[in-house]
């Protein structure tokens, strides 16, 4: 069994723009069959037969009545005459005028309102053919912060946009979900304390490339959660081949158009690198090294697939142009020399739909259009376009017949303007005033046709025309600003559920006087501690400071009691006996010498005491 369009979507018509195209395409076909002299109620004419037919088309069952009814009106009409009274109710193709205008009965009057009508439609589409309408009768504003916004995407269907800045801030938002406050429904820091250089949807809309000033790139989902990170290579090594990622700042980074999984990073170590996603940003795929003139590194600046990715190309801070083949990793295919001004930051390379003509933004305050074809000059040039930031965009349209760019002011020199030039030759055709500051980031969606700008004061401001322009900012402009509800407000109250099990019942506040009562009938809890010593030393075995000396330390470590109660009259006597008996140390050398030791009783300590005293005076005083 074979399910061939099995998980697709199913095709769907829009019916009111179907009506519309067959009308504009009806007109044009009277007005080169008949000229100009149609009457109104000729064009109503035409206008339910081109529905009708449009209807048969779409429903074959209308097709089954329109037949029959068309028999019966083929009859009737073969049967009246022009001038008869129910001409009017006749439904279908009027009959073609005569060539002659002079005959006054059949001539037609076309009143000068019609041919306004007729005139603004011409214009309208002439317009259009040419691709030079641009979007911008209408604006909205999204406040991002209060620094430069530098980096800027949308995704494929145009249903999310992504910005980040010099306040290291990355803040989604999402046009269906907004209303007139339009705020972000995310923001975070990807990186820390390092601005965004450049954001990029994948062709899928479901990854985000995040390069910022330093050596690492990262890769976000599309709801802001991060997926992988690439990894930093060491600084320590001359040659680049022998690291696996970027050791110095990136300056850019974009998205393989075909191979979803694929990106493409440059940075100032002077090289070119490709990632794959299943790698998990652990080593690159490929490395290409970007040299001068004279074989020495220089930096990219800038750097863009093809459309249909096979050419890698990048700009150089010498000024030099330098395209790969997606084959080949070590040789160009294309290298121009001096496209740009030597030292001079080129901040944008972008390509056409053809794949052979592309357009640069010099930091040289010009615009270029190259063809590869013919690569050693370009095509034509802009000058006179201020670039103050690295990061300056430069895109197609969406019919590719205009380019667009911003250009840079000075602060309280004047308004930033966004740039529309011919693609054939470069030259002006429309300038809009965009604000105060520079005009940094532009992006001309081709479902939306809305244009969208970045500027340096932290504004996006996004351009568009009811008429022409569907969804996007749209959506959030229609949409009443929700009222605050006080009951939506989280606020934490005290639920008490007395009937609750114990596992889920919350603990309820309580008076801390009946604790202190147990407290105090506790012995060991209402025990007094004991009083701190007083003088320099201790008594009974405590000591005032601890670690005063290094003898109290030892003292208070190993807990000695230094007190002794005993007597030390007794405590000499005790060794009497023995030291007589068996003298060791000194009593054996003078035994023949030494006197009988005569020790003083008890006795006789009291009768010397009594002698020693003399009375004088009737008063007792001692000797």
């Amino acid at each position: 069994m074979g399910f061939g369009g099995f998980g697709k979507k199913a095709k769907t018509f829009d019916l009111q723009a179907i009506f519309e195209e067959t009308r504009r395409t009806a007109q044009k076909r009277n007005r080169e069959k008949f000229g100009s002299s149609i009457s109104r109620s000729d064009k109503k004419l035409v206008y339910k037969c081109v529905e009708l037919s449009v209807l048969i088309c779409l429903c074959p069952y209308v097709k089954e009545l329109v037949l029959k009814s068309s028999l019966e009106f083929s009859s009737a009409v073969s049967n009246k005459t022009p001038g008869s009274e129910d001409e009017d109710e006749i439904i279908g193709p009027p009959l073609p005028p005569p060539n002659t205008v002079d005959d006054p009965q059949t001539s037609v009057d076309v009143s000068a309102a019609d041919l306004d009508d007729d005139d603004d439609s011409s214009d309208a589409s002439d317009n259009e053919e040419e691709g030079t309408y641009i979007p911008a009768t209408h604006e909205v504003v999204l406040k991002h912060g209060v620094k430069p916004v530098s980096a800027l995407s949308l995704d494929p269907s145009g249903a999310r946009l992504v910005t980040g800045g010099h306040d290291f801030e990355m803040k989604f938002w999402d046009f269906a979900g907004m209303d007139r406050g339009l705020k972000s429904f995310r923001h975070l820091t990807p990186c820390e304390c390092h601005h965004m250089m450049n954001l990029d949807y994948s062709a899928t809309g479901e990854h985000i490339l995040v390069i910022a000033a330093n050596s690492q790139a990262k890769v976000f989902d599309r709801d802001g959660y991060e997926i992988l990170e690439c990894i930093k290579g060491d600084q320590y090594l001359n040659d680049m081949f022998n690291t696996k990622g970027h050791n110095a700042m990136l300056n850019g980074g974009c998205w393989n158009p075909k191979v979803k999984d694929e990106f493409m990073t440059c940075s100032n170590d002077g090289t070119v690198r490709t990632w794959v996603m299943r790698d998990q940003g652990k080593k690159c795929q490929t490395i290409r090294k970007c040299k001068d003139k004279s074989g020495r590194r220089c930096q990219p600046t800038c750097c863009s697939y093809s459309r249909d990715g096979k050419l890698l190309a990048t700009a150089c801070n010498d000024g030099s142009i330098l395209l790969w083949a997606s084959k080949m990793k070590v040789h160009t295919s294309h290298v121009v020399r001096g496209a740009h001004t030597n030292g001079s930051d080129t901040s944008c390379i972008n390509f056409a739909h053809d794949n052979v003509t592309f357009c640069t933004r010099g930091g040289d305050e010009s615009v270029k259009l190259w063809d590869l074809r013919k690569f050693k000059h370009p095509v034509a040039t802009a000058s006179d376009l201020d670039n103050f930031f690295p990061v300056t965009d430069c895109i197609f349209s969406p019919n590719e017949k205009l380019l667009v760019t911003g250009t840079s002011v000075k602060r309280g020199a004047g308004r930033s303007k966004l740039v529309f030039l011919d693609r054939t030759d470069l030259q002006v055709v429309s300038e809009i005033d965009v604000a105060d500051a520079s005009a940094i980031r532009c992006l001309w969606h081709p479902k939306l046709n809305q244009l969208m700008v970045a500027t340096a004061d932290g504004d996006i401001k996004i351009l568009y025309d009811p008429e022409r322009s569907t969804r996007g900012a749209m959506l959030s402009v229609v949409k009443k600003r929700k009222k605050v509800n006080q009951e939506d407000i989280f606020v934490r109250h005290k639920i008490i559920t007395p009937y609750s099990l114990p596992l889920y019942r919350e603990d309820r506040e309580r008076s801390t006087r009946k604790q202190e009562e147990k407290d105090r009938k506790d012995p060991v809890i209402s025990h007094k501690p004991m009083a701190p010593l007083s003088g320099r030393g201790g008594a009974g075995g405590r000591l005032k400071a601890h670690g005063s000396t290094l003898a109290s330390f030892i003292m208070k470590s190993i807990a000695k009691d230094t007190h002794d109660d005993s007597n030390p009259r007794e405590a000499l006597l005790k060794h009497a006996s023995a030291a007589e008996s068996n003298p060791r140390w000194i009593s054996h050398a003078y035994k023949e010498t030494q006197p009988t030791t005569i020790f003083r009783t008890s006795d006789d300590s009291q009768s010397e005491d009594e002698d020693s005293h003399v009375i004088v005076g009737g008063k007792k005083r001692s000797d």
